[in-house]
C-alpha cells in the first residue's frame, strides 16, 4: 500500500464534489461552437480554446470524414516507418510556408512535441534557459534533457532577468532559449522583440511556444513572432493543432537541416504511432481557412477587447491584453469554485483555476472567447458576470447607467 497511499489519502476533489462546487471533468454531449450541451442543457462555451472555432465547421468536418474514408482510421505506425502518408508531407510544406520557415516536421500532440524537440537537441554541456511559467510540456521536455544538459530559469517574461542568467554562461556554450509566445493561464505575450535581441547577443537559439499565439496574433494569426516582427530571428516555432487549427497534434517549423535533424533523433516522433488521417486533415482544411479568412482573427481580437471592457466596466479587475484570454481575477479556491458554479447554472460555462495551477491570491476565472461568438453571447457572459459577482460581493452595485447620465445631466442645469 506505500506506493498508493497518497491516491487514498488524496480526499480534496470529494470534498468540492459534497459541496456540488467540482468544475473539472464536465462532459459536452454536443458542440455547436459557442454553444454547446452540458447535461442536456444548452450553454455559452466561454472556457474553450477553440479560438477561430474550426472544430464545427463544415470544411473542416468533411475534410476529416473524407481521409478517414480513404487512409482509414490510423497509420498503424510511426512517421519513421510505416506511418507517414502524403497528408503528412502536404501538411508540413503549408505550415512551412505559412510560418516563414524553410521546414515543419509534425508530432502527434502539441505535448509531445515540446519533448520531440527538446531531447535531441539539448546534449551534455548545453544549457536550456526557459521563462518560469513556460507551459507543462516545456517543463516536462526540460526534466528528460535536465539528465545531460543544465536547465535554468528566469523570471516570467523579465528580460533584465533573463540577461543575468545569459552572462552567467559560457558565449561558446550551446544554449537553447525557450519561451511561450502567448502564456495560456494569463494570455500574456512574451517581450519576443527584447528576447530575440538577447539571444543573439548571448549566441543562443530562440524557440517559441506559440501554441495560444497562432491565429490569435500577428500577421494573418501568424503568431508571436510575426506580431514583434520578429520570425527571422526566431529559430524554431512550435505549435499545437489542438487550439486554432481544430485538431490534434503539433508541429515544429524552422532550418531544414535542423528538423531533418529532428526526423532522424527525435525519439518522441520516432517511436510514437503517427497523427492520424483525420487530425492531419482537420488541422489543413482548418489552416485553409485562416489563411482565405484572415478576417477571423481580427473578429476574435474583438470579441476578447468586448468582453474585457465589458467586464471591467461592471467592476471587474481585468488585465489588459491583445489575446483570446481574459483572466477574472477572485482570489480565493473556494470563491473561484462558487463563482464557477454560480457561472455555470446561470449558462455560462468557464474554467476555474486554483492555486497550485495560478499563485495563491490570483486564483481566476480563465474565460476565452471565438471568433464564432456573436454579440449576444458575450453580452450574455459578462451579465452574469456581473449578476453573479454582486451577489457573491466580489463586484459592488453601480448606479445605472441611464441614472448617472440623467444625474449628470440635472448639475449641468
Amino acid at each position: 500500500m506505500s506506493l498508493f497511499q497518497k491516491c487514498y489519502d488524496y480526499k480534496r476533489v470529494e470534498q468540492v464534489k459534497a459541496f456540488g462546487l467540482y468544475p473539472y471533468f464536465r462532459p459536452i454531449q454536443e458542440s455547436e461552437g459557442p454553444v454547446v450541451m452540458m447535461e442536456g442543457r444548452k450553454v455559452v462555451m466561454a472556457g474553450s480554446n477553440n479560438y477561430l472555432g474550426l472544430t464545427t465547421h463544415p470544411a473542416v468536418q468533411e475534410a476529416a470524414i473524407k481521409a478517414t474514408e480513404k487512409y482509414g482510421t490510423g497509420c498503424s505506425g510511426s512517421r519513421f516507418l510505416t506511418g507517414t502518408i502524403d497528408l503528412h508531407i502536404s501538411l508540413e510544406h503549408k505550415l512551412a510556408k505559412f510560418m516563414g520557415k524553410e521546414a515543419a516536421l509534425l508530432y502527434s500532440t502539441g505535448f509531445q512535441t515540446a519533448q520531440g524537440v527538446l531531447a535531441p537537441l539539448l546534449n551534455r554541456g548545453d544549457y536550456l534557459i526557459s521563462d518560469e511559467e513556460n507551459h507543462a510540456s516545456i517543463i516536462a521536455g526540460a526534466l528528460i534533457v535536465g539528465s545531460k544538459a543544465k536547465v535554468l530559469k528566469y523570471k516570467h517574461n523579465d528580460v533584465q532577468d533573463l540577461e543575468r542568467v545569459l552572462q552567467s554562461l559560457p558565449l561558446e556554450a550551446g544554449k537553447l532559449l525557450v519561451t511561450d509566445g502567448v502564456f495560456s493561464t494569463f494570455g500574456d505575450i512574451a517581450p519576443l522583440k527584447e528576447i530575440s535581441q538577447l539571444a543573439k547577443t548571448y549566441n543562443a537559439q530562440l524557440l517559441v511556444d506559440d501554441a495560444h499565439g497562432l491565429g490569435v496574433i500577428g500577421e494573418g494569426g501568424r503568431g508571436t513572432a510575426s506580431h514583434f516582427d520578429v520570425v527571422e530571428d526566431t529559430d524554431l516555432i512550435m505549435c499545437t493543432f489542438s487550439k486554432t487549427l481544430a485538431s490534434l497534434g503539433g508541429f515544429v517549423a524552422g532550418p531544414e537541416r535542423v528538423i531533418s535533424y529532428l526526423k532522424h533523433h527525435s525519439p518522441a516522433l520516432i517511436f510514437s504511432a503517427s497523427p492520424t488521417p483525420a487530425s492531419v486533415a482537420a488541422a489543413d482544411a482548418a489552416l485553409e481557412l485562416l489563411i482565405a479568412q484572415p478576417e477571423l482573427v481580427n473578429k476574435l481580437q474583438q470579441n476578447a477587447a468586448y468582453v474585457r471592457n465589458g467586464l471591467t466596466d461592471v467592476g471587474y479587475q481585468i488585465r489588459e491584453g491583445q489575446t483570446a484570454i481574459v483572466p477574472v481575477n477572485v482570489g480565493d479556491d473556494f470563491m473561484a469554485f462558487q463563482l464557477w458554479r454560480m457561472l455555470y447554472d446561470s449558462g455560462v460555462f468557464v474554467n476555474a483555476f486554483i492555486h497550485p495551477a495560478t499563485p495563491k491570491g490570483q486564483q481566476m476565472m480563465r474565460t476565452s472567447y471565438m471568433a464564432t461568438h456573436e454579440r449576444h453571447h458575450l453580452d450574455q457572459v459578462i451579465n452574469n458576470f456581473e449578476k453573479v459577482g454582486k451577489k457573491l460581493r466580489l463586484i459592488e452595485d453601480k448606479v445605472p447607467v441611464a441614472q448617472a447620465v440623467a444625474v449628470g445631466m440635472a448639475a449641468n442645469g
